[in-house]
């Protein structure tokens, strides 16, 4: 395996995923993206043909300007609208525009401006702004209706303006005016239709890629019906980016629906004469018109739906480390990543990673030395990795799937499982090898530890979508299935490669997952 065969793989999984997640969200919504994958894609694959050496680096310089480039600055202008700061998200959002002028990309830099004008009192020219771009026709369009309506504090009438203009089919495909209709819902206390309206849109509110977006319509619900915890949890997650404002806004609407209006007072006043001017509006139509009390209005189906909707937040917060309000840390994780690490260090020191004398002093598993009698060599070569790609690469998929897999089992069986994969996946390479069944006659690596991982996950997951039938289960198990297809065909079509050692690594912790998640 060397770099161009990995970008090659790398550029085309990518390019497919996204003209597949994007035709499945709204194939007329994201034709750049669309176009802008087939274009990498087709690229990368004539490259492949006339230049087979460079295709790699090729297609790899076009991904990142035009795919990877664009992805983490849209990234970067929602985390900056997040914290009010729509300045600076304006200035970077016209420079994505450069590189993706589609999709309203194009438009988005004016939205943005105006947010601005309105956070500073001119609201006058911010609402010239909205009026030039409004559309029920597009997805700009609609977002510049509906924060029009917003800035204004107009939210029956963006009620009846969605009721009245947008269909289904729209809103399913248009996440950001689904989220104002929500909280359109809540702001004009109609709460059971605001429950009914998430149970209804629930697969498409999973579609979600964004899972600031996904949570922020989350926050809506949880802070309209009072539940003030689910909402700090939320806002010290993924919404941690909020500004302190914003955050507080939100948690004194959630104890204003829970009738705590004292504490919420306190919290509307501290807040009522900040700089930002949307904000002090909104203030004051809290403290003149406070949001309905939750627990009068909402009927038993709807504290189902929020019972169901919290059920579903708490399993995402299992997997990533998120159960309480303080996030905990993979230290297992990160102990053997510097582990590795420093093995990795000493191999350069020692002779060099890919000198192979040097790895077999190391430990290298050689399965005839192996039934010699040197069985540290079981051990030892999960901890050896041949380059610096090499180790690269594991230690992400170490990364990414041992913290899930130690917040879900604990620190001790985490280590337990990681090292019977290392050991069990190294074991399996040299009987098939010594039986004839591989080839694989010297293998360094923790591929076999991380693939053990990833069946150990997939096991939970298993188990997990058996016990409460979550959604997020189900979605996170295909995902995985999918994940676990893609590496066969990888391993399969990639020199170099120990089938053997990632199969049997992930049959490994596929059931020690299975029996330690039990226990």
């Amino acid at each position: 395996m060397d770099l161009n065969h990995l970008l090659i793989w790398l550029v085309c999984l990518s390019c497919v995923s996204t003209i597949v997640n994007a035709a499945l969200i709204s194939a007329k919504n994201n034709r750049g993206w669309i176009a802008i994958s087939v274009v990498v894609l087709s690229v990368t694959a004539i490259s492949a043909y006339a230049t087979p050496a460079a295709a790699g680096l090729i297609g790899g310089f076009l991904w990142v300007i035009l795919i990877v480039a664009p992805n983490i600055g849209n990234r970067k202008v929602d985390q900056l609208s997040a914290q009010q700061n729509f300045g600076q998200a304006s200035k970077l959002a016209k420079f994505i525009s450069l590189l993706h002028p589609a999709d309203g990309w194009r438009e988005r830099p004016e939205l943005l401006r105006a947010l601005e004008l309105a956070q500073n009192g001119n609201f006058a020219e911010a609402s010239a702004i909205l009026e030039r771009h409004k559309s029920a026709q597009t997805p700009t369009g609609r977002s510049a209706i509906a924060t029009l309506y917003q800035i204004e504090g107009r939210w029956e009438d963006l009620l009846l303006w969605v009721q009245d203009n947008l269909s289904a089919e729209t809103l399913r495909k248009d996440f950001d005016t689904l989220n104002s209709y929500l909280r359109a819902l809540g702001e004009t206390g109609n709460l059971n239709s605001m429950l009914l309206t998430w149970e209804r849109y629930e697969r498409t509110f999973e579609k979600i890629l964004n899972i600031r977006t996904r949570n922020l319509a989350r926050l809506f619900v949880f802070a309209f019906c009072g539940e003030t915890q689910q909402v700090m949890k939320l806002l010290s997650s993924s919404l941690f980016n909020y500004s302190d404002t914003i955050k507080i806004f939100w948690l004194a609407t959630a104890d204003q629906a829970a009738g705590k209006d004292i504490i919420a007072r306190e919290q509307f006043l501290s807040i009522s004469d900040g700089s930002d001017l949307r904000i002090q509006k909104a203030v004051a139509r809290r403290l003149s018109n406070p949001v309905v009390e939750a627990e009068t209005v909402l009927t038993e189906r709807s504290k189902q739906i929020l019972s169901r909707i919290s059920t579903e937040m708490e399993s995402e917060a299992r997997y990533n480390g998120r159960v309480g309000v303080k996030p905990r840390q993979p230290f297992a994780t990160y102990l053997i990543i510097g582990l590795n690490l420093l093995v990795f260090g000493l191999e350069v020191k020692l002779g060099g990673s890919t000198n192979l004398d040097n790895l077999y002093n190391l430990g290298a598993l050689v399965p005839k030395e192996v039934v010699a009698g040197e069985w540290w060599r079981l051990f030892a070569a999960a901890f050896l990795h041949y380059g610096f790609l090499h180790l690269a690469l594991n230690m992400l998929g170490l990364y990414l799937f041992g913290r899930l897999v130690e917040f879900a089992i604990g620190l001790p069986r985490f280590v337990l499982l990681y090292f019977t994969s290392a050991i069990g996946s190294m074991l399996a390479v040299t009987f098939m090898s010594l039986k004839g069944y591989s080839q694989t006659n010297f293998a360094v690596g923790a591929s076999g530890c991380v693939m053990g991982l990833v069946g150990a996950f997939a096991a939970i997951l298993l188990l997990d979508w058996q016990r409460k039938k979550t959604r997020i289960a189900a979605r996170s198990l295909r995902g995985i299935i999918t994940l676990i297809v893609l590496q066969v065909i990888f391993d399969l079509t990639t020199p170099q490669i120990s089938f053997v050692g990632h199969t049997s690594g992930l049959i490994v912790g596929f059931f020690v997952g299975l029996l330690l998640k039990k226990i």
